[in-house]
């Protein structure tokens, strides 16, 4: 294989979760450009369509939309069970789909509710259990990426903060990153015995339509001086865990931050 069909997804099948918007929507948009069929999933069906209909057009790959609340066994059963029947195969799984609350209003963590301490852990436990035991252990192969994030990674600088209305990243969206990163590792051990390889791509700061003062704040933390940029910097990274390019690599988490973690 030459150095361009190493990254080629042609007759692959991706499932995205999450896959409606943001870095998840980038994400699915570069596997179907890389060939691949895609699945991708939101709360809101109607975003998951328009989502869906972008896409198609743009790549000509066949990609359904799909509603699922992954904190909900029930939904992801039915979800896993809806690719299938469509494409009859799932080789590559994006654990995207998470949910961050970041208002002053619910910041702190002596007023953090326990309902929420898991829920950006619970879906990437819940998808990865369904797609390995109804697709990729049958089939003995198959590759996944899980979402983490340098917050999982890192304590935060809160002076980011100041100034702006954003209240940052809650402390059980810290510990669910962490543990998502943690538990790459040991899926990776455990399901290599099945071609299945786990990887993890931790992001920092994407700039999504941020203020002047908080890009500011945020990009003096970054050895690169900015924020990534939506729709182009997440890409490659999902491309190439998600290719044959990176056959020899499982149980890894990619920071994409601008050396955020390398201060």
């Amino acid at each position: 294989m030459n150095v361009m069909e190493l990254f080629d997804l042609s007759g692959k099948v991706a499932l995205v979760t999450g896959g409606a918007r943001n870095l998840g929507y980038d994400i699915a948009l570069a596997l179907a450009e890389a060939g691949a069929d895609v699945a991708i999933t939101s709360r809101n069906l109607e975003d998951a369509r328009k989502s869906a209909g972008s896409i198609a057009q743009a790549t000509g790959r066949k990609v359904l939309a799909l509603p699922c609340d992954v904190r909900f066994e029930e939904q992801v059963q039915t979800m896993v069970d809806a690719v299938l029947a469509e494409f009859g195969r799932i080789d590559i799984l994006v654990n995207n789909a998470g949910n961050v609350v970041s208002t002053p209003q619910n910041k702190p963590l002596e007023e953090r509710p326990l309902e929420q301490w898991d829920v950006n852990l619970r879906g990437v436990f819940l998808c990865t259990k369904h797609v390995v035991a109804k697709a990729m252990k049958p089939a003995r192969q198959g590759t996944i990426i899980h979402l983490g994030s340098v917050a999982g990674m890192l304590g935060k600088d809160h002076r980011v903060y100041r100034d702006t209305t954003m209240g940052g990243v809650t402390i059980d969206y810290v510990a669910a990153k962490g543990g998502v990163i943690s538990m790459t590792r040991e899926m990776a051990c455990w399901l290599a015995q099945y071609n299945i390889r786990v990887n993890c791509i931790s992001p920092g700061g994407f700039w999504r339509n941020h203020t002047e003062t908080f890009t500011r704040q945020y990009s003096d933390l970054v050895p690169m001086g900015r924020m990534g940029q939506d729709g182009k910097e997440i890409k490659g990274a999902a491309l190439f865990l998600a290719s044959e390019a990176s056959s020899y690599v499982t149980g890894i988490n990619l920071p994409v931050d601008g050396g955020m973690s390398a201060w």
